[in-house]
């Protein structure tokens, strides 16, 4: 069995890590050497921004909070309070890693974006979710918070919770029909499966009004699903120099690399930087064969051959000082179209 949750853009953590990349996207668009780990925190009429920042960038960091709580889809007004401050002098001379960090990049051959089928299914549904909300009239009483969990016992979906805001004049009967109708029977189907739709009732108090958010927090959603290990940090708020970040990226790219080329069924790739350093202190491939009948291998050596793990050579080769992150904030970092570190190319292994 397997179980993975997927969260709408309104969802109160998702907020947060909506503004605190939109503030890194702001900063890197100004000044592309900016150094940030920017933290966000919501709840009830609030939006509290801290974290540290070195960059020549000036710009008015409670307003464009405003701007991206609002384009979200929330009209109520919230109080924004920042206190950013420079880093400390020892952290402005680090030319390494931040701090210590564990990364594991994924892939699968399991679906076409090579990543666990049931987060890719609850990924579709809260992204179908969305496009309803803000593109089809017909749903424009659906609120932007929400939330899929998908639990699948094999290939088969055994279970899927639906929660989606809405406004007060739409009856629960009707949202139930509808989203059941436009939302889990394209990606999913329901043949057998036990189906729960805002099943505690209304959904009609949302976001900071209902709850609290915090940036960071959902890696599971970020990243594997919860499926796979994804390390012990979150890119969210942090500009593209850190491990967190530029190493989670590569992580990925190599993994899929292995799967894509047909080497593998199934690979990750673990890294540990730590403080101070470009290079990761290890590296770590495990693979499941493709034709192997599930024997596990090593591509440890040959991927340290191939591959280069210095934080500045990444960022380069991945173009991460782009302003791009607000953008994979939500749905996940992985999996989509148009992101360098998830182009598959350079035949860097040999044939297997």
């Amino acid at each position: 069995m397997k179980a993975v949750e997927a969260l709408a853009a309104g969802q109160p953590d998702k907020i947060c890590d909506q503004i605190a990349d939109g503030i890194v996207d702001e900063y890197l668009r100004r000044d592309p050497e900016s150094r940030l780990d920017i933290k966000v925190l919501g709840s009830h009429g609030m939006i509290m921004i801290g974290g540290e920042v070195n960059s020549t960038a000036d710009f008015d960091v409670a307003a464009l909070a405003k701007q991206i709580y609002q384009e979200i889809g929330y009209q109520d007004e919230v109080e924004v309070f920042v206190n950013v401050e420079p880093s400390s002098e020892e952290m402005k001379t680090t030319r390494g890693s931040y701090d210590t960090v564990i990364v594991n990049g994924y892939a699968t051959r399991e679906t076409r974006e090579f990543l666990p089928l049931p987060l890719v299914l609850a990924q579709g549904m809260v992204r179908r979710l969305d496009d309803l909300r803000r593109l089809d009239p017909a749903f424009h009483w659906l609120g932007p918070d929400g939330k899929v969990q998908i639990v699948m016992n094999g290939k088969k979906v055994s279970a899927v919770t639906l929660l989606a805001s809405h406004a007060a004049d739409v009856s629960l009967i009707d949202l139930q029909t509808k989203l059941l109708e436009r939302v889990i029977e394209p990606v999913v189907g329901h043949d057998g499966a036990q189906i729960f739709i805002n099943p505690i009732g209304s959904f009609i108090s949302s976001g900071f009004q209902a709850d609290a958010g915090a940036s960071g927090c959902r890696p599971n959603a970020d990243f594997y699903g919860g499926l796979i290990p994804h390390g012990d940090a979150s890119p969210i708020g942090k500009d593209p120099s850190r491990a967190e970040r530029a190493g989670a990226y590569m992580a990925r790219y190599v993994a899929k690399q292995l799967v894509a080329q047909g080497l593998a069924e199934s690979a990750m790739v673990s890294l540990v930087y730590t403080l101070g350093r470009l290079e990761p202190i290890m590296i770590e491939v495990k693979a499941v064969g493709e034709k192997s009948r599930g024997a596990k291998m090593d591509f440890t050596n040959l991927v340290k051959e191939k591959y280069n793990f210095n934080l500045t050579s990444i960022v380069e080769q991945f173009d991460l000082k782009k302003p791009q992150y607000r953008a994979v904030s939500v749905y996940g970092h992985f999996g989509r179209e148009g992101l360098v570190w998830e182009q598959v190319g350079g035949n860097y292994f040999p044939p297997s």
